[in-house]
């Protein structure tokens, strides 16, 4: 017979004096991340960032579907065979969910993350949407396929699954096992530093459960970012955590790998009378914890220095000399827009020392290249951080392409 202990503890019972020190870092960093960004400039770097995000969580899944492709999707631009296309819709749908959780919280109606409602609404809402082939997967324990049900813990006596050598609770447990996970990861009842802490812990305790038939890993790093959101360390959605999980510390394609190694660890039992009082080991938990923590750091990090005021104008600057169909007078278009946030149309003439035609023509090309936005057709306009031009502002924010 189960039992809702057996994947505790859930959380340190003690945390360390590293722990400590790595969760005041990532705190501390989060807060910094972007401060010195205009809104406008903060709210296109934050759709790029999803667009990465989506891009590092379908790699973990072994799918890899470019960025520039995945823009094209939410433009609903699909194009290529139907294997192609339904890999850009799967990465579609992480988008637009990681932009509804950015809103919710934004709007201050993000509930608890780690709860049954919401975690079942984020399957549901990523499956009802996906190709009809993503919704059917060979069973690890049968030999016959299973049809994922949107939204619905696994319950079903054929719904055993493994996952490398671990075996999840079965199917007849995994409502108990949940309504616990919800308990102990409850948001109101967690200090700051234990929210920090927490988002780690839940990160592996929900894949240990594996309450989905299919589809744990997605939801389970969407969890992460709500949980970061409510943590205090989400700054705007300037950051990422899937990225670092893909990547790990060590950099290179053997960054997945460490990952799933952390994971296999955490599951590991307890190592005797000094290894905490749960199933699991609680030296194995800190270990994971320590590492998810310091894959946060890395990621801030990486990501505070892209965000570097003077740091982009230089590479708005290059951007602009390597751009030959661009006017020469665009450098210090973009710049000014930059620093402002965003520009009035009517200051381009101004700006560039252009005719008030010659600026519109200009602002046109660069409105049909993607660099700039405008809500409406005569209002100000934006930069538009676009993963075309990542390679320059952005350099190592997605993987450089194979030669």
């Amino acid at each position: 017979m189960e039992t809702v202990y057996r994947f505790e503890p859930c959380l340190p019972e003690t945390i360390s004096g590293e722990i400590l020190d790595l969760v005041a870092e990532v705190a501390r960093k989060s807060e910094s991340l972007g401060s010195k960004l205009n809104p406008p400039a903060a709210r296109s770097l934050a759709d790029l960032v999803r667009v990465m995000s989506s891009y590092y969580s379908n790699l973990i899944e072994g799918h890899n579907t470019l960025p520039c492709d995945i823009e094209a999707a939410l433009e609903d631009d699909l194009s290529g065979d139907d294997a192609t296309r339904d890999l850009q819709i799967e990465a579609r749908v992480h988008v637009e969910l990681q932009r509804s959780i950015d809103e919710m919280f934004a709007a201050g109606k993000l509930g608890d993350p780690a709860s049954a409602d919401f975690l079942k609404h984020l399957h549901k809402e990523f499956y009802d949407r996906l190709p009809k082939d993503f919704r059917v997967v060979h069973s690890t324990m049968r030999t016959r396929t299973l049809e994922v049900a949107p939204g619905r813990f696994r319950r079903q006596p054929d719904e055993e699954v493994s996952v490398g050598l671990h075996r999840p609770p079965a199917p007849e447990y995994v409502e108990p096992f949940m309504r616990r996970f919800a308990e102990r990861f409850a948001f109101d009842k967690l200090g700051s530093g234990e929210r920090i802490v927490a988002i780690a812990c839940a990160h592996h305790r929900f894949n240990y459960i594996h309450p989905f038939v299919d589809g744990n890993g997605r939801v389970g790093r969407l969890l992460s970012h709500a949980m970061a959101l409510r943590a205090g360390i989400g700054a705007h959605g300037l950051w990422s955590v899937s990225r670092g999980l893909a990547r790990g510390l060590r950099r290179g394609p053997e960054g997945h790998g460490e990952y799933k190694a952390w994971m296999a660890r955490a599951d590991a039992p307890r190592e005797g009378d000094f290894d905490g009082r749960g199933n699991l080991s609680e030296r194995a938990l800190k270990e994971f914890v320590a590492w998810f923590l310091k894959v946060m750091i890395d990621q801030l990090d990486f990501m505070a220095s892209l965000y570097d005021l003077k740091t982009m104008e230089t590479r708005l600057r290059r951007l602009a000399e390597v751009r030959t169909d661009w006017r020469r007078e665009t450098a210090g278009l973009l710049e000014y827009i930059l620093r402002r946030g965003e520009m009035p149309r009517g200051e381009a003439p101004q700006i560039t020392g252009l005719s008030p035609r010659s600026s519109s023509d200009m602002l046109r090309q660069l409105m049909k290249d993607g660099i700039i936005q405008s809500e409406t057709p005569k209002g100000p306009v934006s930069l538009r951080f676009k993963a075309d031009f990542a390679d320059i502002l952005f350099p190592r924010l997605f993987p450089e392409p194979a030669a």
